[in-house]
């Protein structure tokens, strides 16, 4: 039986990833109505950490548990891989031993490279290019809050970085039109914009891409690892922050999301951020349940 992986929200088909968003949301509810559901007992979870993270950890360690299973941290200094073993060998030797295997990391090539040697599904919880388990939470965050995103406007302000690439990829499996605003030196990989299948576009600004949006989406301006280039993006982000006006060009009932950390008052205002119309804590909960229909996909 072929293994199956998710290194990219293009590693499922369309039918598949709204199927996921479904029961992604039918998990939710389970959950929430207190029913114990196990369909992963005794099933092992290995969670390959070279980029620490909040989120990532607690929502597939979380899941994991819910789901009867278990699930093991490895930092780099925990793991060969991080005292020079071939990649290559690191996969051959973990995926005899746990059934199913989430790495966050920088380099994609890296996570593309384990995956060809792994006898288990690979997640890729993030690298420097996609980061596809977010675009899973955004998509059931958009869906449980105004239904089927197909043919909508959304807007992304700011870096062209793995979130964009991630949402250029999102908007053509989920067959919605994405409008990119980034300052110049920022934009996303123009093999990955290309690859979009005319579902994304550049803006020419901010406002011109959050004019009658449906979802307006940010980053921040310095991702992890990007840190001694903060002074220079604040400069060529200045007029990139999601502001109360710019919201106001989008549709009335638009709504605002961040894969968070966020900082207020570089990428996002704090009353943006923080009112009526941002769903990030929705957004952020739907990380586990997302994932967690994902892992039932991939090894349930």
């Amino acid at each position: 039986m072929t293994v199956r992986h998710f290194l990219t929200l293009n590693d499922l088909s369309r039918d598949e990833l709204r199927g996921l968003i479904q029961r992604a949301i039918e998990l939710k509810a389970k959950q929430k109505s207190g029913d114990i559901f196990e369909p992963l007992k005794n099933k092992v979870l290995g969670m390959v950490f070279e980029k620490s993270s909040t989120r990532t950890r607690v929502s597939f360690e979380t899941g994991m548990v819910q789901f009867g299973g278990h699930a093991i941290f490895l930092s780099p200094r925990d793991t060969q891989l991080g005292r020079g073993e071939p990649i290559e060998d690191s996969a051959r030797v973990l995926s005899r031993m746990v059934d199913i295997i989430m790495i966050r990391t920088f380099e994609h090539e890296k996570i593309q490279l384990f995956a060809d040697h792994s006898q288990v599904p690979v997640i890729n919880a993030l690298t420097n290019e996609y980061h596809p388990c977010q675009l899973l939470a955004d998509m059931q965050t958009y869906v449980e809050h105004r239904g089927n995103i197909s043919g909508k406007r959304v807007a992304w302000i700011g870096d062209g970085n793995n979130m964009c690439h991630s949402y250029i990829n999102a908007a053509k499996q989920f067959d919605f039109q994405l409008h990119i605003a980034a300052p110049e030196g920022y934009l996303p990989d123009a093999q990955i914009f290309a690859d979009g299948d005319s579902h994304a576009t550049l803006a020419e600004s901010p406002a011109v891409a959050a004019t009658d949006a449906d979802l307006v989406v940010t980053d921040v301006w310095a991702s992890m690892g990007q840190e001694e280039e903060q002074t220079a993006r604040e400069r060529a982000f200045t007029d990139y922050q999601v502001t109360p006006a710019l919201m106001k060009l989008a549709k009335p009932d638009a709504l605002f999301m961040h894969c968070l950390p966020a900082h207020r008052g570089e990428e996002v205002a704090a009353e943006v951020i923080d009112g009526a119309q941002s769903v990030v804590w929705d957004e952020a909960e739907n990380r586990l349940h997302s994932q967690k229909a994902l892992l039932e996909f991939l090894i349930g």
